[in-house]
């Protein structure tokens, strides 16, 4: 038998040996027990994980000799040095985590702390060092002394100081740059607001204190224009980094600036972020700003051109601004840390995570690359222990925490997203797809309108759960130590005023006493006969809501890239994550839980499995091909050049080194870009880029563009230092059955049970343990359900197998169980919400995957709405009317396998460039529901491109009108039907021939992309119904709709007696008018009986049908009143049919507000929508006036088309000041960022900001509109459709109205021409368009 050698080396050694450990005791079934008790334990032989070792000494043994390998140092960045110990450190908001490699042990050393505990101690970090060091070498530290070094291989550590910092904003002093006419472009953002029912708008505060407009400008040269300036020496013409030509319109005048930066450094302010138009592609204008700042004494200088060379100017002045506040506030952590270790620290290796999972040191960590430090640790941790070693399948992160839960995805490799948004401001860098949800450990427990409600509010740290002895409010911590997944025996005694009491279970259960009687009172009230709900059912019933509520983002982030969720494994760690783990898989229909060893500190252990990381990247415009691959590959060698010498001078030999190479990619005329990563084919073969961006979009998008050229937008290279830090260690097999440490009442779904507890650390290879269980690992408690079997494995983690019965849940004739109705309006949202996503993912349009200009709904077999995902406002409870329209027209005459289209006003519709696909959902053979969804289409003909036209007179004019047909008839897409609808609309009435659609293909796409979002949503209804039968599903259905009629009723008696103190009168009635533009009036008599809580909107006393596109179909109205009364509710409830049940809406036929067949309804939709809206409020004394307008612009030619609407100012209410430069009220689509503005279209944007002043004055002003000024750069035709350019908006109790808005043609003599709120003008190059858009009323008098 040949010689068996412990040891790794794989280019000398063969699968199947084995390694020494400094205190080996695990047995081996593969080797004889006694002679491994006392040698060696088995490791991975993933070359990853295993270090260089040298000869020792050879074992006789009975039937073969064995030779024993012990480690070798190696590089710094390598393996371990003899003696010295490595910290993993994860500095979170609540508790820091340590975990330690401490040389002669075989398990690290986990320690956990207060992140702040002034008290105590200054820095946690610095403290946990401190402490295990003192244990390791048994020498007393004190804590006003040094640490030492010479023990210390390494340091790893994740921070949230930039986090909290952001969030707290308690970041640096800064001020911005930005080019002269966008002072306000941050400010401005993509114009949403964040919450579409919220009336103060309350948008996160400005990270900048101060603005400083730099004269300068450049701009692309395009065309023709293009060629002529080649040839052109005159004119200041060079090529930028992109490949892309551009005038130096104004250069940077230094000399003027020079005495504002001066006046900013008088004023305190020390660091500047720099942001200027086009510095993607050409930068030198920012580099010689921060140059000059720093000599004139800036401390720090963030310029955008660095930190994300990347088209879109407000991404990547947003990520520039986070950067200059942020990085102040790290270097001064990051120094103070560094400052408690002694003078060996420039032999110490200290790295620090990053968003992305990689590692850097000091000098390159800054503030946008470290705002997800913590959880991007998390990530790193489960991926590269968990994936291939225990389970080939995909991951699902699941991180639960004290205040959140963050989900993120594995597959093999990290996915990463170039933007997203953090507490308001917008990061453009790489980052791990992280998503995170506002359900924790601490999220509040609340019972409102018969409803479970748990979070978004936590209790924070302090005070607290209740079970905390710090008079806090209920929370999950509560619930769970009720049913017994949290056991005070195992939990820390730091509780009480000497922080040496055990969790206090009396007081949580005197708690869930209170909140008891309440709902067991709602329920007394709804059904007499209905028993009383113990304690445990409500705080198991919670338990369930909050798992929904964490299920919803893991379905998004699985399912809107084309994944299956049930198809994963549940990667489950953080503190409160594995009480969870089986509900939670159980949810989403997952087999398989793992529970990693360390579950509870797998952030900081993930800061020692990753690599460090250095990136580079530059622009590259071009369409793909043989000349501009050739011409990426050459700059791809110079940024591989720059990422190798950053990672040789940490270290890194060559052999240590890796680099990844990505062509951002995306079809012309688009805006979704891919991020393609550069790899090999099984036989060596390099793959072509554009073919994996083919097959990348098409998974994700479900199509691919036929005959439409790809695009490279940038050159990106990822340059990976390996450095083999921790390895996973396998532990010896059971031989023995597991220890019963004692057992535990614990309360599942059909009553209390007794439940043994098992400690991990004595739990073997190979144990099985069924459940119910509890493990206990470390302090994370481990709940294995019933009917669940938990397997430790070779790594000591914990793989739980999940058995799924199908769900049950009783139904009462007469009301709903109160937790399963919180549950059933999460899973009817989440089927709108994605359905949605599908739609997003699936168009090709603008309108609808950049300016989000859609929305989808879920109705019951009568039409009624029963969720409606809150995307475009106008589109509320819209819909419902078009619904049963097709349901009276087509009857029984309804397929399954049949979709319908429509668009007309008189079938439900709003105007006409708003497409609706309604299908029908059958479940064996029976109509049980229906989904649609309605998206802006840019073109749909009429007499004007982009459908808009602002004289339309009546409806032939606007384009394409279709009451009803079948798009798609018993599975067959009926494409020739839709052509001749779509390109012939008739004639009008002087028998000329009205245009149809100029974009056929653009429409037959996102045709497509409808039918598939509504396919989407059956398979989520039908999934739904297999789960819990239909009988449950539609019962729900009627109790949501309820639900939310309730919530209504509660506020509408809440106002009515509110109005009737104030009148001194029994009824409540107001009315209210205002007044279009032209003169029509729009009048409101409100109606409402504060004991029935019901209100009639009478709109008698409207003025007739006009002559002009101002006429807004019914549908219009009833948005415009479900919203307002959806706003003024002001708590979470579910959008359905249940919000009008109280409401009835009378409008007189014939006004226009319920026009004819053939009137004229374009700027209905999105002017008259608007006034009715500020009408409502008015009435209810809510707020005052808004814009009132959505300022609609569209410009193009026969060669395309563009639509923007431009948002204004918000008006003021009783305890806010309106907002300024925002979407209001029935829209909320987003602006196109002024780099692809012009970089895609023929015109330059000399202004886009703030109308100063514009704003009604009062106790709280009203925001400001928007000044927009745009040049154009060949002949089109632009239409401007308008309001309030007459009658101003009104402030309220005193309040100022706002400034009224204006549109002007600035002729190139300088002539300056008003044009009126709807005009259609040829304009031609050089000619500019200025928009200036009204602001919001002001509240109460001005002093």
């Amino acid at each position: 038998m040949p010689d068996i050698y412990f040891g790794s080396n794989l280019n000398h050694f063969k699968p199947g040996f084995y390694i020494p450990m400094h205190t080996p005791t695990r047995k081996f079934a593969t080797l004889e027990r006694e002679f491994l008790t006392n040698h060696a334990q088995r490791i991975l032989l993933e070359s990853e994980y295993l270090p260089l070792f040298k000869y020792s000494e050879t074992v006789p043994h009975s039937d073969f000799s064995i030779t024993l390998i012990t480690p070798l140092p190696i590089s710094r960045m390598g393996s371990a040095s003899e003696g010295k110990l490595r910290f993993c450190i994860d500095r979170g908001g609540t508790f820091t985590d340590v975990y330690a490699e401490i040389p002669g042990r075989l398990d690290g050393r986990v320690m956990k702390l207060l992140s702040v505990d002034p008290s105590n101690y200054d820095d946690a970090p610095v403290e946990g060092i401190r402490r295990i060091l003192e244990e390791f070498t048994g020498e007393k530290i004190p804590r006003s002394s040094k640490i030492p070094t010479e023990k210390i291989e390494w340091i790893r550590m994740g921070t949230t100081v930039a986090t909290n910092a952001l969030l707290e904003r308690k970041g640096e002093r800064i001020a911005v740059c930005v080019t002269q006419g966008f002072r306000d472009l941050l400010q401005i953002g993509n114009q949403a607001r964040p919450s579409i029912f919220d009336l103060t708008v309350s948008k996160p505060s400005n990270l900048y204190e101060e603005v400083v407009e730099v004269e300068e400008r450049v701009q692309l040269v395009q065309g023709k224009e293009e060629e002529e300036e080649k040839q052109d020496d005159t004119l200041s013409v060079v090529e930028g980094i992109s490949g892309e030509l551009l005038r130096i319109v104004k250069p940077l005048n230094e000399e003027a600036l020079k005495p504002v930066l001066k006046k900013l450094l008088a004023k305190g302010i020390s660091c500047l972020a720099v942001v200027l138009m086009h510095s993607y592609t050409y930068p030198q204008h920012e580099q010689r700003v921060e140059k000059l700042a720093l000599s004139l004494g800036f401390r720090h200088v963030s310029i955008s051109s660095a930190l994300t060379p990347m088209v879109r100017a407000v991404p990547r002045g947003l990520t520039a601004s986070v950067d200059a506040y942020l990085t102040p506030v790290i270097k001064e952590y990051l120094s103070g840390f560094i400052s408690r270790f002694d003078e060996g620290l420039g032999k110490l290796n200290v790295l620090f995570m990053q968003s992305d999972g990689g590692l850097a040191p000091e000098s390159s960590f800054s503030g946008h690359k470290a705002i997800l430090s913590g959880p991007a640790g998390g990530v790193v941790g489960y991926s590269q222990t968990l994936f291939d070693l225990e389970t080939d399948k995909p991951l699902i992160g699941f991180d639960m925490g004290g205040t959140s839960t963050d989900v993120s995805r594995y597959a093999g490799s990290y996915e990463q997203v170039l933007e997203t948004q953090i507490a308001g401001a917008i990061i453009q860098a790489p980052q791990l797809d992280i998503n995170t949800v506002a359900a924790g450990g601490g999220s509040k427990l609340k019972f409102q309108f018969g409803a479970f409600k748990v979070g978004p509010e936590s209790v924070g740290a302090h005070p607290g759960p209740v079970c905390y002895r710090k008079g806090g409010e209920l929370a999950i911590t509560d619930a769970n130590l009720i049913l017994g997944y949290v056991i005070p025996d195992y939990f820390p005694s730091i509780f009480g005023l000497n922080e040496d009491q055990p969790l206090d279970v009396n007081s949580t259960r005197k708690e869930f006493e209170k909140l008891a009687e309440q709902i067991n009172a709602h329920r007394k009230n709804q059904d007499p006969t209905a028993k009383d709900m113990a304690v445990e059912e409500i705080a198991l019933g919670f338990v369930d809501v909050a798992n929904e509520t964490m299920c919803r983002p893991i379905r998004q982030l699985t399912e809107m890239k084309g994944h299956e969720t049930k198809n994963h494994a549940l990667a489950c760690f953080g503190g409160a994550g594995p009480q969870h783990a089986c509900a939670i898989a159980r949810s989403l229909g997952m087999k398989e839980v793992l529970i990693h060893k360390f579950c509870g500190i797998l952030s900081a252990y993930g800061m020692g499995l990753a690599n460090v990381v250095e990136e580079a990247q530059e622009p590259y415009s071009a369409v793909y091909g043989a000349e501009s691959t050739l011409e990426a590959s050459q700059r791809e060698a110079v940024l591989v050049a720059q990422v190798k010498q950053k990672l040789q001078k940490q270290g890194f030999k060559e052999e240590s080194i890796s680099t990844e190479t990505y062509l951002n990619l995306r079809y012309e005329g688009t805006d979704t870009a891919i991020m393609v990563k550069r790899h090999t084919t099984e036989d060596g073969k390099l793959c072509d880029y554009a073919t994996e961006f083919v097959r990348l979009f098409q998974q994700e998008y479900g199509f691919k563009l036929q005959n439409r050229k790809i695009v490279i937008c940038d050159v990106r290279v990822r340059g990976i230092g390996v450095t083999n830090i921790l390895r996973p260690r396998a532990i010896g097999s059971a031989s023995t059955s597991p220890i019963v440490e004692g057992k535990y009442k614990v309360y599942f779904g059909n009553g209390w049970q007794e439940t043994p507890l098992y400690k991990l650390e004595k739990l073997g290879s190979g144990h099985v343990i069924l459940g119910p269980a509890i493990i206990m690992n470390g302090n994370s408690t481990v709940i294995v359900e019933p009917n669940c079997r938990a397997t430790i494995t070779k790594y000591r983690n914990i793989k739980i197998e999940i058995d799924s019965p199908l769900s049950s849940v009783k139904i009462s004739d007469k009301v709903a169980d109160v937790v399963q109705l919180s549950i059933f309006n999460h899973r009817f949202m989440g089927i709108a919400e994605q359905m949605g996503r599908t739609l997003q993912r699936t168009s090709i349009s603008t309108n609808i995957k950049e300016r989000l200009d859609f929305s989808c709904a879920l109705f019951d077999p009568s039409g009624g709405l029963v969720a409606n995902a809150p995307h475009v406002p106008v589109h509320l409870g819209a819909m419902s009317t078009t619904v049963r329209w097709q349901l009276n027209y087509w009857g029984d005459n309804l397929n399954e396998g049949d979709v319908l289209v429509t668009n007309h006003p008189s079938a439900g519709g709003s105007h006409l460039p708003d497409i609706t696909v309604v299908t029908p959902v059958f479940f064996n053979g029976k109509l049980v529901f229906f989904v649609a969804n309605r998206g802006h289409h840019a073109e749909i003909g009429g007499i004007t491109p982009g459908s808009m036209p602002p004289f339309s007179k009546s409806i032939l004019e606007e384009g394409s009108a279709i009451k009803t047909f079948k798009l798609v008839e018993k599975g067959v897409f009926q494409e020739e039907g839709i052509i001749n609808l779509l390109q012939c609309p008739g004639t009008d009435k002087q028998g000329n021939k009205v245009p149809g659609t100029r974009r056929i293909q653009d429409n037959l796409s996102d045709l497509h992309a409808q039918v598939a979002a509504n396919q989407r949503g059956i398979s989520l209804v039908q999934e739904l119904i297999e789960q819990y039968g239909l009988e449950t599903v539609q019962a729900y259905m009627n109790y949501v709709q309820k639900n939310a009629e309730a919530a209504v009723r509660e506020m509408l008696k809440s106002v009515g007696r509110r109005i009737s103190s104030e009148s001194n009168e029994n009824g409540a009635t107001i009315e209210e008018e205002d007044y279009m533009d032209d003169g029509s009036v729009i009048h409101l008599k409100l109606s409402i009986d504060s004991n029935k809580g019901e209100a009639v909107f009478d709109f008698g006393g409207t003025s007739a049908e006009v002559y002009g596109n101002w006429n807004a179909p019914e549908a219009v109205t009833a948005a415009a009143v479900i919203y307002c009364v959806r706003c003024l509710v002001n708590i979470d409830i579910p959008l359905n049919q249940g919000c009008l049940a109280p409401v009835k809406i009378l409008i007189p036929e014939g006004s226009f507000l319920s026009p004819s067949d053939s009137a004229a309804v374009v700027g209905g939709n999105v002017l008259t929508s608007q006034r009715i809206t500020d009408v409502i409020f008015t009435a209810f004394q809510a707020c005052a006036c808004s814009q009132g307008c959505m300022n609609n612009l569209t410009f193009g030619d026969n060669t395309f088309g563009y639509y923007e609407t431009i948002g204004g100012g918000s008006g003021a209410g009783p305890s806010w000041d309106g907002t300024s430069g925002v979407q209001c009220h029935m829209t909320n689509t987003r602006m196109t960022d002024p780099e692809i503005f012009e970089q895609r279209y023929p015109v330059i944007l000399h202004k886009f900001g703030l109308r100063e002043n514009s704003g009604g004055d009062g106790v709280h002003r009203g925001g400001d509109g928007l000044l927009r000024e745009i040049e154009f750069r060949r002949p089109v035709i632009v239409s401007i459709l308008s309001e309030r350019r007459v009658h101003a908006p009104r402030g309220l109790k005193g309040g100022k109205n706002g400034a009224r808005g204006a549109n002007y043609l600035i002729k190139k003599d300088k002539r300056k021409i008003y044009l009126g709120g709807k005009n259609s003008v040829e304009v031609l190059p050089g000619e500019i368009l200025q928009i200036l858009t009204p602001g919001g009323g002001g509240w109460g008098s001005p002093l």
